[in-house]
């Protein structure tokens, strides 16, 4: 065989392999393109669903607080002087009326003598000015006196009258001066530390006191709520009536304190620094476990009542703030819905308004999903 010859049957082969090898090339991209459009249509996403009902929760709130005193009295002197005697111990129980400090009654025992004497001496003057009056009255009759001098008479008596009036408020005065020169307990209630000891000199105006007596029994828990949650609350409270409260000493270790208060103010201005409104429950406290300024816990049991509730987990947080959730129709198809609550209840939320008892919403799965998407649900079971 000449070399052209070759060279055109090397030709001719190579374009036939090339020939078979595009037609069986594109026999398999054509089997491989239907083979994708099999697989195409993706199956529904799987979801766990929930179908909400209306339940019996036994409502409960805790807020913090602090404790203080349901009476509690500052010991000040009344008049000027110095201690000579305490007569009470540190930290004991005093009673109403029970003395605390003597201060030096010698100067206000002298006043007291000197207003008697004043006035033993203004009823001498009465005295005198009395049966001077009688005698001018009946020579004023007879003319023997003139009626100017009768009228000069009758002016000292009134004035001697008015002396005995302004002696018997001096005495009044003074013996009140002497009272106060012994300090007594206005309350009953366990006292705190002398702030001077004998010697001291106080005054009557002094801004430092000498002791406070505190009332223990019962005490008062101030409660701190945010301003937003007041006006559901004061619902609660008016439908409620009496409500317990439950102070909590250790949240750590679920302490509380054994005898439970009750509810009994609602401040009526929000807090404009801490946008909270004040609540103040009354405690019996025999043991005088709780102290003034003491930090606690404290649960309000608002009772029984009928609520929707929803998964925490099934909520989200839109960009504005709120809550939202997938609800699911009987098409199996989800659209996300914003919901408003009232409050949480375990890991619960309260529905106050935005979704329904017989309503079905996604627990699980929500991540995979978007609106008017058609899913296969199953239902969802709660971790016991």
């Amino acid at each position: 065989m000449s070399k052209s010859k070759l060279l055109i049957a090397l030709g001719v082969g190579v374009v036939a392999v090339a020939a078979w090898y595009f037609t069986m090339g594109s026999g398999q991209m054509s089997s491989g393109g239907d083979a994708m459009g099999g697989m195409g249509q993706m199956p529904p996403a799987a979801v766990s669903v929930y179908q909400l009902k209306t339940e019996t929760i036994n409502r409960e709130e805790t807020l913090p607080g602090r404790v203080s005193a349901f009476r509690q009295a500052e010991i000040r002197p009344q008049v000027d002087g110095i201690i000579t005697q305490r007569l009470f111990e540190e930290g004991a129980v005093v009673e109403q009326g029970q003395a605390l400090y003597q201060i030096d009654d010698v100067p206000y025992k002298a006043s007291l003598a000197s207003a008697r004497a004043d006035l033993v001496s203004a009823q001498a003057n009465l005295d005198a000015a009395t049966a001077k009056e009688a005698r001018f009255a009946e020579l004023v009759k007879t003319n023997a006196v003139s009626g100017q001098a009768y009228d000069d008479v009758k002016a000292e008596l009134e004035m001697a009258k008015a002396s005995i009036a302004v002696a018997e408020a001096a005495i009044e005065v003074a013996q009140v001066n002497l009272d106060y020169t012994r300090v007594y307990a206005p309350i009953t209630g366990r006292i705190g530390r002398s702030s001077v000891t004998e010697g001291a000199l106080v005054t009557t105006n002094q801004s430092d006191n000498l002791t406070v007596i505190t009332q223990l029994d019962p005490v008062f828990v101030d409660i701190s709520q945010p301003g937003v949650d007041s006006m559901r609350l004061r619902t609660e409270m008016s439908a409620a009536g009496d409500i317990p409260v439950q102070v909590i000493l250790d949240s750590s270790s679920g302490m509380t304190h054994p005898q439970k208060g009750e509810l009994k103010f609602s401040d009526v201005v929000v807090d404009e620094t801490t946008g909270s409104v004040g609540l103040r429950a009354l405690v019996p406290n025999p043991d005088q476990t709780l102290l003034p300024g003491l930090f606690v816990r404290a649960k309000i049991e608002l009772g029984e009542s009928q609520a929707v509730l929803v998964p925490q987990r099934a909520t989200t947080r839109n960009p504005q703030g709120g809550l939202t959730l997938w609800t699911i129709d009987g098409t199996n198809q989800v659209n996300p819905r914003a919901i408003m609550v009232s409050g949480a209840y375990g890991d619960n939320w309260i529905v106050a308004s935005g979704i329904d008892a017989g309503e079905t919403i996604v627990i699980e799965g929500y991540q995979k999903i978007q609106p008017g998407m058609t899913v296969n649900p199953s239902p969802w079971a709660p971790a016991s």
